[in-house]
């Protein structure tokens, strides 16, 4: 398409990897999977649900009818209501059971959770491989001596090696960050409109003890060994503002490495990769500019400022919830991982 507005995160600088996960089909076939484990929940604790409506839900638990969906949203003007539609209609059978007794952000606000595990996982993963070639780096040049600079001017000699282990600390402190976000990530659950899970009183006829094992059984099924131990209708959006600024950590120490590349370029003393075909200029095709360096900041700035979004939004959330929240996580959270991994990338090619 060229007659509308493209995302260059998607078009020039994300990887598949990282733009799958936040994808309509990562999207809806995890709602699919979490329709499918309320359900299984609620016939384990006893509803009158069969096994034959669970096993058609999950014939078609992939094969997303997005024209169904669409159809009905210009019509009902709600997306997951839409989507409990068209699951419907593929399946008859356990139509009347899908969604029962959940609110809309039960599919909603635990697939927000399970896609931003997912695309820590992938930073994570990209952030070690940069460690570990700087690391190489580092290693092969430790006794290389070369100027240090204070205040960028000249100072006592260190290493190129030096130099290189102080742009992998900044990344190891991003990555204890990460790792104590990733490893205290939990499910909202299923705690109903308040939070105080009124509807599941009324389907388990008041038992509270039976009522306290839906979490963490669908916690379980989703792979997450529990869910928040309280909330609103929505988890705290204090979670986005938690894994926000642990992308931002990253875009600044990327942001610091790409500067100091591009000064030592300036200076012919280290040089980022230059392909053979590439055209520096269009004016002066002999130059040889710091294009991916300058990405690299181009970029991390983005991702910096990108965390006040969440930072603003869950500040300014009204009691059990506000709506106001929605269209600006659509964008901040996305984007925030599409960038940093773009960024990531680009790191591992300049080291």
């Amino acid at each position: 398409m060229t007659d509308r507005y493209q995302s260059p995160l998607s078009e020039r600088y994300a990887s598949k990897e990282m733009q799958y996960i936040f994808s309509p089909d990562m999207k809806f076939r995890t709602w699919r999977k979490l329709w499918i484990a309320l359900a299984e929940t609620e016939m384990e604790l006893g509803l009158n649900i069969t096994q034959e409506q669970i096993d058609e839900l999950k014939a078609h638990a992939q094969d997303i009818n997005y024209d169904v969906a669409l159809k009905r949203e210009k019509e009902v003007r709600h997306d997951v209501m839409s989507h409990v539609y068209a699951y419907g209609v593929q399946c008859p059978k356990a139509k009347g059971i899908i969604h029962l007794g959940a609110t809309s952000c039960y599919v909603g606000d635990n697939t927000d959770i399970i896609v931003m595990t997912e695309a820590l996982k992938l930073t994570k993963k990209k952030l070690v491989n940069v460690i570990a070639e700087l690391k190489r780096f580092a290693d092969r040049y430790k006794a290389l001596p070369t100027l240090g600079f204070t205040h960028f001017q000249p100072a006592q000699p260190t290493t190129v090696g030096k130099r290189a282990t102080l742009w992998m600390q900044e990344f190891l402190l991003d990555l204890e960050d990460l790792d104590y976000v990733l490893n205290g990530m939990k499910l909202l659950g299923s705690k109903g409109t308040t939070g105080t899970q009124a509807s599941f009183l009324e389907l388990f006829n008041g038992d509270h003890e039976t009522i306290d094992k839906i979490d963490p059984m669908i916690a379980e099924k989703m792979g997450f060994s529990s869910c928040y131990p309280v909330s609103g209708q929505t988890y705290s959006r204090k979670v986005d503002t938690r894994v926000a600024n642990v992308l931002a950590g990253i875009a600044a120490s990327a942001h610091k490495f790409s500067n100091d590349i591009r000064l030592l370029q300036h200076l012919k003393e280290v040089e980022e990769p230059f392909e053979k075909s590439q055209i520096g200029s269009s004016a002066m095709a002999y130059k040889r500019n710091p294009m991916r360096s300058e990405r690299i900041a181009s970029l991390s700035r983005y991702v910096m400022i990108d965390a006040l979004n969440p930072a603003i939004t869950s500040a300014t959330q009204w009691f059990e919830r506000t709506l106001d929240d929605s269209a600006n996580k659509r964008l901040s959270i996305p984007e925030g991982f599409l960038a940093i991994d773009g960024v990531l990338d680009l790191c591992l090619n300049v080291v």
